[in-house]
């Protein structure tokens, strides 16, 4: 918004609300401009009816001049703690290894505001567990060293330290810390072992994707994949791998795996089919009206076939070995099982 606008309110306005005309006001005249926005600008003191600061319930009576005489000023997003139920592999003074579900984000983004969106994360879990974690992530992400998307469940390292989230930190640039993933592909990877050697940047066109295709802002991967079984039945063809990667990029299995033609499945952002049909009740069917006496059977999994399952690192302090391992979780074996058709 501008740093000084006049409105004059019309007879039209009469009983309206302040914050409800000048959200409608505003966008009306070419400004986005949510209604929370201008309530915040209304509590800044950045508004004012004839002169005086005024709520943002006020009852317009039709003849009002409103000065906005500034910009609204949102509070910087702070994690607050949430009681949700957490699955801690392995805890000590210093660090925790957690089992993150699928569907939760690991924090908040900094342009979310206090609603829904920023809550029911990781963070929120954590700091309700845990009360106090590392500062250096800052205020919306304490105690995060490296993160997992949002669809992908399994294990992540909390750091509840400053110094033991420097020394994470530093394990994972030096490629210390072993991570291992499970993951459901689409299609047979005929090869039994193998490794994708490929950077991964941010997609220019697609800002929400990023692409193992060379770009100026992208970063060496190298993921090693180890065929665990091959499906092939009414559904299609699928290979279960083992993925470890050396490198964290963001996406980077989800690209790489895409990069060779096998898309993680469930992960239609790269590919990968978010329905499984019965291909052979789908071909046997060759009228609409006998499709749609024999609907085919549907697999939906909701999430991305990935799963963190296996970390494997020196401890920072004690120098101990720890490998700790998540299992797929119910929703993944479950799928598998009906996949098999068993």
């Amino acid at each position: 918004m501008a740093e000084l606008r006049t409105i004059e309110v019309t007879a039209e306005a009469k009983g309206q609300r302040l914050d409800q005309f000048l959200a409608q006001t505003l966008t009306a005249q070419g400004e986005s401009v949510s209604r929370s926005r201008v309530q915040l600008l209304i509590d800044q003191g950045d508004v004012l009816v004839n002169g005086l600061r005024e709520k943002a319930a006020l009852k317009l009576r039709g003849s009002e001049r409103i000065d906005i005489t500034g910009e609204p000023h949102p509070a910087p997003l702070k994690a607050t703690a949430e009681e949700i139920p957490l699955d801690v592999i392995y805890e000590d003074a210093d660090l925790a290894v957690v089992n993150k579900p699928a569907g939760m984000m690991v924090h908040a983004g900094s342009g979310q505001n206090e609603d829904a969106r920023s809550r029911g994360t990781l963070v929120n879990a954590l700091l309700f567990r845990f009360k106090k974690l590392s500062a250096t992530g800052g205020d919306l992400r304490p105690g995060i060293v490296h993160r997992l998307d949002k669809d992908t469940s399994g294990l992540i390292v909390v750091a509840k330290n400053d110094r033991t989230h420097a020394a994470l930190a530093e394990l994972f640039a030096s490629r210390k810390i072993k991570k291992s993933y499970i993951a459901l592909v689409q299609g047979t990877v005929e090869r039994a072992k193998g490794t994708i050697s490929a950077s991964v940047g941010r997609d220019p066109m697609r800002r929400t994707r990023m692409t193992a295709k060379p770009l100026g802002d992208a970063r060496t991967a190298v993921s090693h994949y180890e065929v665990v079984r091959r499906f092939a039945n009414r559904f299609g063809k699928f290979t279960l791998v083992k993925v470890r990667i050396e490198t964290g990029r963001t996406h980077q299995i989800r690209v790489h795996m895409a990069s060779i033609g096998h898309p993680v499945v469930g992960d239609t952002l790269y590919g990968g089919s978010g329905q499984l049909t019965d291909q052979v009740a789908s071909q046997a069917a060759t009228s609409k009206a006998a499709r749609r006496k024999a609907e085919p059977e549907r697999l939906r999994l909701g999430r991305n076939f990935l799963h963190s399952a296996r970390l494997e690192f020196a401890h920072p302090k004690t120098g101990k070995l720890l490998e700790l391992e998540a299992p797929l979780p119910a929703e993944l074996e479950e799928f598998l099982v009906r996949l098999e058709g068993k």
